[in-house]
């Protein structure tokens, strides 16, 4: 659907998804209550959703490890999973519209973004991952004449899958895909902010041809229903998307239950560099701008540090300022929003803290800065200049739309500042040389360099992330690995 702000309000008003857990193939109540789903955009309750508590996730991980153990799904062959996973994706884009308008209402999102980009990636990774799932090989190594070597990649087993809100399909189509692709059985705890998309999303499974128990999903929040999964004995694989704290309570759950092995994708400090031969210095600025305030910069690779040179720094500061104060704020359910609100209350307080950190620390407020509207939670695009590197803004992930600009002398002190934070997500360089885009990028601690651009790429590339940004590769055919264990078989001839 490509409609008007009025178009988009009706349809907001009679989309109804699914408020329970969804278990075996089917709904499951629970016994342990239910939770509001709030609106950011304007406070409202989208609906009363089912709380997991520890019964309702022994209860999906049974039907996973039935699943796994006795049925179907992981016996198949690889063709006939990815003919699944394509349907999928077929689904995923007859329901793209009522999708879209779930996420708006339940985290804030702009309509054109999660119709458009959103939904747009979730059918493309199923899809992508069900053409691939025939295409991999196993290894027969060269061994003895006397004996032959067998190397095959087998389903891991059980899947917890933990995503957070910003991206809340796009996310979970990241790690719930290629588990599915492998063979693999999946348990799936979208954030309590936005559990709604992730619920409506999983009642295409068994129109898809998915068998029951192969996808369950349980809404909830993380200090119940993801510990429960995290200590699970009957998950074999945990994969998470969220913060560093998070993650790291994920990792002693694993230690104090069945060692599962725990795969991290978690934040991001991304710096964005301008050197002075960037071969459109409009283009570079224009993309720093697009790059923080995209998606309210709730975005784990979100570019907050502009790092830029010295010579140039009024001018692309300027440029940034301008593309800031020209953004159209509003209701995330009209087509012509391009800043929607953050994902509720008690985020954009934490995101206001930074504000005030960066003002009481002497960094020089730009534009923004402060709530926008009477209602919903919206704040206007930030920009900081007069930076330095032990400030606030420089060194904690914000995940908002507030951007620091810290300016440089000389490429030394640019690599050196890029890398001088505990994350190492995403990184960029702007430059018009050859050699320096090779030597920076080589230079940056980060999973992935932009050179001339920020967040392209496609489903080929793997992406994750260095340092205490986590382990591990979600897209590409690498992100398998996460989800297979290889098994050697001997056989003397």
């Amino acid at each position: 659907m490509v409609g008007s702000h009025e178009d988009w309000l009706r349809l907001a008003g009679t989309v109804k998804p699914p408020t329970s857990h969804y278990i075996d193939g089917a709904d499951e109540a629970g016994t342990n209550g239910a939770f509001a789903v709030v609106s950011p955009r304007d406070g409202g309750v989208v609906a009363e959703v089912s709380n997991a508590g520890v019964a309702e996730v022994d209860l999906a991980v049974a039907a996973a490890r039935r699943a796994f153990d006795a049925g179907p799904w992981p016996r198949l062959s690889p063709a006939e999973r990815g003919r699944v996973l394509t349907t999928f994706a077929d689904l995923v884009e007859r329901d793209r519209s009522e999708l879209a308008v779930t996420i708006s209402l339940e985290m804030g999102k702009p309509i054109s973004e999660a119709h458009d980009v959103e939904l747009r990636a979730v059918a493309n990774t199923f899809r992508w991952y069900g053409q691939l799932a025939d295409k991999l090989t196993d290894e027969v190594p060269h061994t003895a004449a006397d004996a032959l070597a067998l190397v095959t990649r087998e389903p891991a087993g059980v899947v917890a899958a933990v995503v957070p809100w910003n991206f809340p399909l796009t996310l979970a189509s990241w790690k719930v895909a290629p588990a599915l692709a492998a063979g693999c059985t999946v348990v799936l705890k979208p954030s309590e902010l936005s559990p709604l998309s992730a619920l409506r999303l999983t009642r295409l499974a068994t129109e898809a041809g998915l068998p029951p128990g192969v996808w369950n999903v349980v809404a909830g929040d993380g200090p119940t229903a993801g510990r429960a999964l995290g200590l699970h004995p009957d998950v074999d694989v945990l994969a998470f998307t969220g913060s560093a704290a998070v993650g790291r309570q994920f990792l002693r759950y694993a230690a104090d239950s069945n060692l599962k092995r725990v795969w991290l994708e978690l934040g991001g400090k991304s710096p964005n560099i301008v050197l002075p031969d960037a071969p459109d210095l409009d283009r570079a600025a224009a993309t720093a701008a697009w790059g923080i305030f995209f998606n309210q910069g709730e975005m784990c690779t979100a570019p907050s540090r502009l790092l830029v040179h010295r010579s140039i720094a009024d001018r692309v500061t300027e440029a940034v300022v301008a593309r800031a104060e020209a953004l159209r704020i509003g209701d995330p359910l009209d087509p012509a929003t391009e800043m929607g609100a953050l994902a509720g209350e008690a985020h954009l307080a934490r995101v206001l803290d930074h504000v005030a950190a960066g003002r009481s620390e002497g960094a020089r407020l730009r534009t923004g800065g402060d709530r926008w509207g009477a209602g919903g939670s919206f704040l206007r695009p930030t920009v900081f200049d007069r930076v330095s590197p032990g400030m606030r803004l420089a060194r904690e992930e914000i995940f908002g739309p507030v951007l620091s600009v810290l300016a440089f002398d000389t490429l030394d002190e640019a690599i050196h500042l890029a890398n001088a934070t505990e994350y190492g997500l995403a990184a960029a360089v702007w430059t018009a040389d050859l050699s320096t885009a090779h030597r920076v990028s080589r230079a940056l601690r980060a999973g992935t360099v932009w050179v001339n651009c920020y967040e392209e790429g496609d489903l080929s590339v793997p992406f994750g992330g260095v340092k205490q940004s986590g382990h591990g590769r979600d897209k590409s055919a690498h992100a398998l690995d996460k989800y297979t264990d290889l098994k050697t078989t001997w056989i003397q001839l």
